[in-house]
């Protein structure tokens, strides 16, 4: 699902439109932040990318660098963001070879299908510690760039909030929160010219998350989307570079779904629920 190229020669976007700009993405090895990185990079801007793996993260830099020629793309691995410190280093470091950052897409997330039954409050506090405090940690260290340059923030959350969804309930909590702490932002730092927004991926094909999350058994997601496809690499890198785009320079604390229309008909689980949840927890009981 990466990009290439013919993103900026099919594109309504100028080539040269974040030039002189810097982005700094958690996350950015992954799929969904992977691609939006790449759109950035093509379209003018320089990159530092945080992960945990070394390897994958400077790997994933500099294969994302080849995009442009001339572009500069860092890979800073061993970053945990549920450590603030942690990731102030990487803005130091950021800043050091890059020279500023003007764009904070906060995606570093965890996620893994799990019942409640079966969810054990470490399990619960880690993802709520990836994806919501680190969430937090990232705007916090990138605060005196974001002001210094007006700049603005995407936190790359979900729609599992928006209805109940079974084996999620870890993932909703976290992503809900990170909603709440976008629209916070979008009002408290708006008055010193930082813009906050989040980015909700429905089901996008070729990610981690579609790979590790399809339920067995399940239709196929397609047929119950709207659009009657599933969202690819380039609707996520499109919603992204509008966000940062001089064309949303007006706007503030919004939440962009990018899902097809999913979210209007709930959980796309429907054929397995109950019947899955009860399954499970009549197996408990039988081996009591």
């Amino acid at each position: 699902m990466a990009l290439d190229k013919s993103f900026v020669d099919n594109s309504s976007w100028k080539p040269d439109l974040f030039k002189g700009k810097v982005v700094f993405v958690t996350g950015g090895a992954g799929s969904i932040c992977r691609i939006q990185t790449e759109a950035m990079v093509l379209l003018g801007a320089d990159a530092a990318i945080i992960g945990r793996n070394v390897q994958k993260t400077e790997n994933a830099a500099k294969e994302i660098q080849q995009l442009r020629p001339g572009s500069k793309v860092i890979g800073l691995g061993n970053v945990d963001v549920r450590d603030v410190n942690s990731i102030a280093k990487s803005v130091e470091k950021t800043v050091e070879e890059l020279g500023r950052i003007d764009f904070v897409i906060a995606g570093a997330a965890g996620n893994f299908l799990s019942d409640f039954n079966h969810l054990s409050s470490n399990a619960f506090k880690s993802v709520v510690s990836i994806d919501l405090l680190g969430s937090f940690n990232t705007v916090k260290a990138c605060f005196d760039q974001l002001r210094k340059n007006k700049g603005a923030i995407i936190f790359v959350s979900a729609t599992l909030h928006y209805y109940g969804v079974p084996f999620q309930s870890h993932v909703g909590a976290a992503k809900a929160g990170v909603d709440a702490l976008s629209n916070a932002l979008a009002v408290e730092l708006g008055p010193i010219g930082i813009r906050s927004n989040c980015i909700a991926p429905g089901m996008i094909e070729g990610t981690e998350g579609m790979s590790r999350l399809t339920p067995p058994g399940a239709t196929p997601f397609d047929k119950k989307v709207p659009l009657q496809r599933l969202g690819s690499g380039k609707d996520i890198a499109e919603a992204t570079v509008y966000l940062f785009s001089p064309a949303a320079d007006y706007v503030t604390g919004t939440i962009q779904v990018v899902d097809g229309g999913v979210w209007h008909i709930g959980s796309f689980m429907g054929d397995l629920y109950p019947n899955i949840i009860i399954q499970q927890n009549l197996d408990e009981v039988s081996k009591l």
